[in-house]
């Protein structure tokens, strides 16, 4: 068990400390703990949550293709011309980040729309910092919302079996996708009073042209199948992920037939492969942790501090994720502490969704208060420095720790009320 624990400390220390290359701690960690039998090597196809990575490969691959197609520029153009002016422009593609981050992976959603705010700050001769940070802060909110709206979301549905509609309503009741609607309307007056001084009209723009709607078709079918496929009595394990990539799979074959080569490479080169390394290896290295009895203890702890009080433990939850996730990315995070909180939940014998959500809404949603805390505030802020704008860490500050904290306590209390035992 020792040497188990010190490994991945290690690992999580190095890959807080050096971000950029947290993918190559965690897969040389992995092959340690295969190497060295803390995993048995006939347990690891297991322990790895194919589920997961094949509909994060899916996604991304259909994802390329809607980004091709210019689709998301048409839809910000147009709600550029609808906005009577710059506030409302900020609150508009806030809250369209937002949206589109439901299905749509956050980094990806921050490439798209980010450009558009750039573009527009140009032209009104402002600065983008503020419009950036909040799209990038909308993005990160709403991914938790739907199944594939973002990594951990997707790692929690794989984790705990949770189809498409579970997010939507579960047992009968609703689910984690309306905590996190809820938070963003609360958010929307943040927005406002962030750009109150800046009301001068909006200049009308041409609408961009879409160069294939399959794309969009398809984005819109892998949702469909998604739901579909929820309810079906007898279903595949991985049917998930075999729906995502056989999505991806014809958007591949469109392109193909239609001897778009270069859509086809950009793809295959857009494909985030840091983060399925990445997650491929965590999975590895929690599954040790997992057999040498790691987890059980970690429960054990926070056992301790929450002692048999439901409501407690479930605040602890919550707002230690969102301390954590401030400062260390949340998917490492999520896949380390999904075990730890069913293992809290089979202790004090109640259902684990509770503390499933709160780490969700906690972890996701925390991650907005500092500039590293997200991979889609990173991107903003590194595409702000690509464009010449300085980010400061009091400019970040401003804007994420308030759509934080609006943003978890309604997050926090919808899931108490709602999903209390």
């Amino acid at each position: 068990m020792i040497p188990a624990l010190i490994i991945f400390i290690i690992t999580y220390v190095l890959m807080i400390a050096v971000p950029k290359h947290r993918y190559i701690f965690a897969a040389v960690s992995a092959v340690i703990f295969i190497i060295s039998g803390i995993l048995p090597l006939n347990m690891v196809a297991s322990a790895v949550n194919w589920n997961v990575l094949m509909m994060l490969t899916g996604t991304m691959c259909t994802v390329s293709f809607f980004i091709d197609s210019k689709m998301p520029n048409r839809i910000a153009d147009w709600l550029l011309n609808i906005s009577p002016n710059v506030m409302w422009v900020a609150v508009l593609l806030s809250l369209f980040a937002g949206i589109v981050s439901a299905f749509v992976d956050n980094v990806a959603t921050v490439l798209m729309i980010a450009p558009v705010g750039i573009a527009l700050s140009k032209k009104l001769d402002i600065s983008p910092v503020k419009l950036l940070i909040c799209i990038s802060v909308s993005s990160n909110l709403q991914g938790a919302a739907t199944l594939v709206g973002d990594t951990t979301s997707i790692l929690l549905g794989g984790y705990a079996g949770m189809n498409f509609m579970d997010f939507f309503f579960m047992n009968g009741k609703p689910s984690i996708f309306w905590a996190v609607e809820i938070g963003a309307l609360v958010t929307i007056p943040i927005i406002m009073n962030i750009f109150r001084d800046q009301r001068q009209p909006v200049m009308k723009v041409e609408l961009t042209e879409v160069e294939d709607y399959l794309p969009s078709i398809l984005l819109i079918l892998n949702i469909l199948l998604l739901i579909a496929a929820s309810f079906l009595p007898v279903k595949p394990e991985n049917i998930n992920g075999i729906i995502c990539l056989a999505v991806a799979g014809a958007g591949f074959i469109h392109a193909l037939k239609s001897r778009d080569y270069a859509a086809v490479m950009r793809t295959f080169y857009n494909l985030d492969y840091q983060t399925l390394i990445l997650l491929a290896g965590l999975f590895i290295i929690i599954g040790g942790i997992t057999e040498v009895g790691i987890i059980d203890r970690i429960s054990a702890l926070f056992l301790k501090a929450g002692g048999s009080s439901v409501f407690i433990m479930y605040t602890i939850i919550v707002w230690a994720s969102v301390l954590i996730s401030a400062f260390i990315d949340n998917i490492p995070y999520v896949a380390a502490l999904l075990p730890v909180v069913t293992g809290i939940a089979a202790n004090m014998g109640c259902s684990p969704i509770l503390f499933d959500f709160g780490l969700l809404v906690g972890a996701t949603l925390g991650g907005n208060i500092t500039p590293v805390g997200a991979s889609a505030n990173i991107a903003a802020i590194g595409i702000l420095r690509k464009n010449e704008y300085e980010v400061k860490n009091s400019d970040f500050l401003g804007i994420g720790l308030p759509f934080t904290l609006v943003a978890v306590l309604s997050g926090y209390l919808f899931c108490w009320f709602v999903w209390k035992p």
